[in-house]
């Protein structure tokens, strides 16, 4: 038995999230129903990260075991004939039968963008969130830097959780505008992992921070009181996007 490794990019707005749900279209039962065609054996992805609905990546993470002899590196164009146009896996690589995306230290890098402007974009209205108004990005990354380090998380999680502990290591918070256009306000975040929905009410947050509906020291009142009514609200799902998962001890590929 051997373990496929592929690194894959989607535009999430018509599906429900990654996780494989009954009745609906998912990230994760797209590449199952790929995949198991292909190669003829039922296949089930195993995801590094379990993206919400509308919500996009340019580099999660997913593995599979098969039979197959096709060389690692060429199943992800295999795949992308049998997939949808929004679902692309842009690298596979064989890896070694006993890696599993989820138990491996990571760097995951979330974007979230916004359309600062008075009106919408609809060229890009699928992949950010618009607000107009304006926005200070200084307090927005002042802000940010706060959340760096190991904190307790709970006021920057949904209720829904179901994590054992709600303490994560956050890298790097940044804020900037876009240098191809300013209108563009980007929201970076690494960490070594998130609570289900924390990056969207870090930018919540951040977003009333830079509006002037809140001060920058309202994260660390947050923080401290763990209280999820002090942070801001859960900001809408399109601006924010999986861009990329860094494995730290290296990717234990098997050559070819």
């Amino acid at each position: 038995m051997r373990r496929i490794l592929c690194r894959v990019a989607y535009d999430g707005t018509e599906y429900a999230g990654w996780q494989l749900q009954p009745s609906v279209r998912t990230i994760e039962g797209e590449l199952n129903r790929a995949l198991s065609d292909l190669i003829g054996e039922k296949i089930q992805v195993i995801g590094a990260s379990r993206t919400d609905a509308g919500v996009h990546a340019l580099g999660n993470i997913c593995v599979f075991d098969t039979e197959s002899r096709i060389p690692g590196d060429r199943f992800g164009r295999a795949m992308n004939v049998r997939l949808p146009a929004d679902i692309r896996v842009v690298e596979s690589a064989e890896v070694v039968p006993d890696f599993h995306p989820r138990h491996v230290n990571t760097e995951k890098t979330y974007c979230y963008t916004i359309w600062n402007d008075l009106i919408e974009n609809p060229l890009t209205s699928r992949y950010s969130f618009h607000r107009y108004g304006e926005m200070n990005v200084e307090k927005m990354e002042m802000a940010g830097r706060h959340l760096i380090g190991t904190h307790d998380f709970k006021a920057f999680c949904s209720a829904k959780t179901s994590a054992e502990t709600t303490v994560r290591t956050i890298y790097d918070v940044s804020v900037s505008k876009g240098v191809e256009d300013p209108r563009f306000i980007r929201i970076r975040v690494t960490g070594s992992g998130f609570l289900y929905n924390m990056v969207r009410i870090i930018a919540g947050t951040l977003v009333e921070i830079g509006a002037g509906m809140r001060e920058k020291e309202s994260v660390l009142f947050a923080l401290r009181e763990k209280d999820r009514t002090l942070a801001g609200p859960t900001a809408p799902p399109q601006g924010l996007c999986l861009e990329e998962i860094r494995f730290v001890d290296g990717l234990p590929l098997v050559a070819q």
